[in-house]
């Protein structure tokens, strides 16, 4: 099997796990599909995503919208582009650790399609994190910023997966458990070269601090809360990265 062909494979498996994007297009029998083989394109599609919504955020400022409404209608787009995969993980995250007594009864409310109280407010802390800080930067800030945010949240999706072990034994997250380690570096790398290229070095080097921190923060809170990682909790560190290095570069 040929480079594109594999190329092209691992593109159908990021973009369907990321986003909510067509890849018909992009499929085809006989491609050598890997979801775990797919992290090194991850910062990439979040980059991607975000640079279209950055656009749009720009376009909305030059109509004359304010930045504050502008913001709203940006955030809504990413929602909108990835179908909120990653705030659904948050608000069951939010839901289990905060409701739950033990671990089993944690993952099991995770497991819950229902929206409870917690997921409520950690979505409403989220949405109004990423939408004020937007509103606060000048324009041509938030061009480059949401673009380095979007790689940055996907790399520690990538990170927390290779260091803990699965929380449970079934679900999309429980196989991806050997990651090989030219992808990882690829993913990591990916997600640090875009942040050195689009930021001056003292706020790249800022925006990459803030997501280590913020995954190591969630990496604890899923190893003393649930035992693991969950698909779940991978949406959650992507939500909470994105929140923390849009704050730190407003």
């Amino acid at each position: 099997m040929n480079i594109v062909a594999r190329l092209r494979a691992d593109l159908v498996c990021g973009l369907g796990l990321l986003t909510r994007l067509p890849t018909g297009w992009l499929a085809h029998d006989g491609l050598p599909y890997s979801m775990t083989r797919s992290l090194w394109c991850w910062p990439l599609i979040g980059a991607g995503i975000n640079a279209f919504a950055a656009l749009a955020y720009g376009a909305a400022l030059r109509l004359g919208l304010a930045p504050l409404p502008a913001a709203g209608w940006c955030v809504g787009l990413l929602l909108l582009l990835c179908g909120g995969l990653h705030e659904d993980g948050l608000a069951d995250m939010a839901d289990g650790c905060g409701g739950g007594r033990d671990r089993a009864r944690k993952l099991e409310i995770m497991r819950d399609s229902r929206v409870g109280s917690y997921g409520v407010m950690a979505l409403v802390m989220a949405l109004l994190i990423r939408t004020t800080a937007l509103a606060a930067m000048p324009g041509p800030v938030a061009l480059v910023a949401l673009p380095v945010a979007g790689a940055l949240a996907r790399a520690t999706m990538a990170g927390v997966l290779w260091q803990l072990p699965p929380a449970r034994h079934d679900g999309l997250a429980s196989t991806m458990t050997s990651l090989p380690r030219t992808v990882l570096v690829a993913c990591l790398g990916f997600a640090v070269a875009l942040a050195a290229m689009l930021l001056p070095a003292t706020r790249a080097l800022t925006a990459c601090a803030v997501a280590l921190l913020g995954s190591v923060l969630m990496y604890c809170l899923a190893r003393w809360q649930l035992g693991g990682q969950t698909g779940d909790v991978l949406g959650a560190t992507a939500v909470v990265t994105e929140c923390a290095v849009l704050t730190a570069l407003c």
